[in-house]
């Protein structure tokens, strides 16, 4: 018999899944993501170019169920390619910098995760913004674990100063700044990999280190893979028990030398000074002492 209280079941919202990520091409810069799944968790990347000088990148590890936890990426995906080249296009970004416009996407993604996840739902993000002309990396870390940056001098940690997206819906978040130098190379892994165990040990910041900085790092895509193998030498036949995510962005040091020989032709030659990406270094050449001891024209010193 049935009973009269019982209400009708609401039909259940098909899942979805994200969709593949294209990795953008830059003269200056290369990025890449490795992934391996464990069919648990929910690590979810995503690149996008929006004009012709700026990279955005997402990496977020979302909370719960796999097949939920990709049906939330998938939104935040939607809204990440919607939002950014609405944000970022500078007829309407109100004369904010890059730094205000990727505080802004994220609070966006924060709200698309309370949403689409009906409520309080933990998934630590970094958002980035790379801009080629000068080489400058906006970044926020809400609640992820630290990015690893190497610039030739130290290697240095960018820790997160927000909560998790997905817990409250007025969180406030914070843009930082940083500069990439030709051969400099930054480095994000997820939960997952540094969380990796092996009885009571686990890979951590420490042997993440470790792994950075004894890894090639001509090309982003060798960078990953070289520090995923290093988790899978730790682990032997252990199974990992999460999603493991290594994303990792390297600043080309042959694009450098190009610009460097054509600032200096161009200092010979004022009418000829070229426009793009290499204005800051044409700064930095015609205010730096023309002998062969000067920092700004040696690239054989670290």
């Amino acid at each position: 018999m049935r009973n009269p209280f019982a209400h009708a079941a609401s039909p259940k919202r098909e899942l979805r899944q994200p969709e593949r990520s294209t990795t953008p091409e830059f003269a200056s810069v290369e990025i890449a993501a490795m992934y391996r799944g464990a069919r648990v968790g929910g690590d979810f990347f995503d690149f996008l170019t929006v004009g012709s000088s700026r990279l955005l990148f997402l990496l977020m590890d979302v909370a719960g169920a796999r097949d939920e936890a990709l049906d939330i990426a998938a939104a935040v995906q939607d809204s990440f390619r919607a939002s950014s080249p609405r944000l970022f296009n500078p007829d309407v970004s109100d004369g904010l910098n890059d730094a205000d416009l990727l505080t802004e996407l994220l609070l966006e993604l924060n709200q698309t995760v309370i949403r689409h996840a009906g409520g309080v739902h933990c998934a630590p993000a970094f958002l980035g913004c790379y801009e080629e002309e000068l080489g400058m990396l906006y970044y926020v870390n809400a609640g992820h674990p630290p990015a690893l940056l190497d610039d030739s001098m130290r290697l240095s940690r960018l820790e997160a100063d927000g909560l998790p997206l997905g817990l409250f819906s007025h969180g406030t978040y914070d843009a930082h700044l940083c500069v990439l130098e030709p051969g400099d190379a930054l480095l994000l892994a997820s939960k997952g990999l540094i969380e990796v165990k092996v009885k009571s040990e686990e890979f951590g910041i420490e042997r993440l280190k470790q792994s950075f900085r004894a890894a090639p790092r001509q090309h982003a895509r060798q960078l990953c893979a070289a520090v995923l193998a290093d988790v899978d030498e730790f682990r032997k036949d252990q199974p990992f028990q999460n999603d493991m995510t290594a994303l990792a962005l390297v600043r080309n040091c042959d694009e450098f030398l190009k610009c460097l020989a054509a600032e200096a032709e161009s200092l010979r030659t004022p009418s000829r000074w070229p426009r793009g990406h290499c204005a800051g270094y044409r700064v930095m050449l015609a205010s730096a002492p023309q002998t062969p001891s000067s920092p700004a024209l040696r690239t054989d010193e670290k």
